[in-house]
């Protein structure tokens, strides 16, 4: 780990480290982005989204909002590019890894290989062996765990070359400053957040009942393509949520509450 002027003095020091910006479409890596921007425009900040996709529209939607508003450009890294897998018209990252290497076992909260080789593997190649400073948005009120499980703010990547950065740790910046960020500067938070409460594929595992509903009402052609992924063989079901099929939970008359923006559920790395 390196804090903020640290990283900031190696720029004279050490020209050749690179400087990665990580945003995953969410308000956090964003208000990161305009806050470096803003305040530290002497980093040269490289911006990265690894892109599974399976993103919903309104990701790509503020990313091209970001670039425009920044006058950046967001470098979009896929498991398939960086794997060097041959691109195919109508195959996307998860889909080949679903197929290929996974058999059709769709990730879950017990085995959370999306994130490994669709957002933690790309991010490495992409980086090659390159000395490299992470930044990463998590913020000064946040006590979230990683991807991997231990006391520690998360991290993108453990090669030891990759080193994170916390800028908003290192300069105090809470959530209600995090808004403010994205108020002033005019990029305002993603549309989804009307109706999710974080970043991610349209078919996160992590999503809550209420999410899914939502997801049925504003995108219901996305809601039907996670109904396909399912299956079930003998007497196992590989579903998304669990216990039932969608089509099964679509037929649920309760009306379940949208969880609170940003909990603490679920893996960072997606969420950064």
């Amino acid at each position: 780990m390196a804090t903020l002027q640290e990283a900031v003095k190696s720029i004279e020091t050490n020209p050749e480290i690179r400087h990665v910006v990580s945003v995953s479409g969410g308000k956090d890596s964003a208000a990161l982005a305009v806050y470096l921007k803003q305040n530290y425009p002497e980093i040269p900040a490289e911006y990265v989204f690894c892109d599974t996709g399976t993103e919903l529209p309104e990701t790509y939607e503020y990313l091209e909002k970001m670039e425009a508003l920044l006058g950046v450009k967001v470098k979009h890294i896929n498991a398939l590019e960086t794997s060097g897998i041959k691109p195919k018209a109508g195959r996307n990252a998860f889909d080949w890894f679903l197929k290929e290497r996974y058999g059709g076992f769709l990730p879950s909260p017990r085995m959370r290989w999306c994130t490994r080789v669709l957002k933690i593997q790309p991010f490495e190649r992409y980086l090659a062996n390159s000395e490299c400073f992470s930044y990463i948005g998590i913020r000064a009120d946040e006590n979230r765990e990683g991807y991997v499980s231990q006391k520690k703010p998360p991290v993108i990547s453990q090669r030891p070359e990759i080193v994170p950065v916390y800028p908003f740790r290192d300069d105090g910046i809470r959530i209600a400053e995090v808004y403010k960020i994205l108020d002033d500067s005019g990029l305002g938070i993603p549309e989804y957040y009307k109706w999710r409460s974080r970043s991610g594929c349209f078919f996160c595992f992590y999503q809550q009942k209420g999410e899914w509903q939502r997801l049925k009402k504003n995108h219901p052609e996305l809601y039907e393509a996670a109904k396909k992924y399912e299956r079930t063989e003998g007497d196992k079901q590989f579903t998304w949520v669990e216990g039932r099929s969608l089509a099964e939970f679509e037929n649920d008359t309760t009306v379940y509450p949208l969880p609170q923006l940003d909990s603490d559920d679920g893996c960072a790395i997606c969420h950064l």
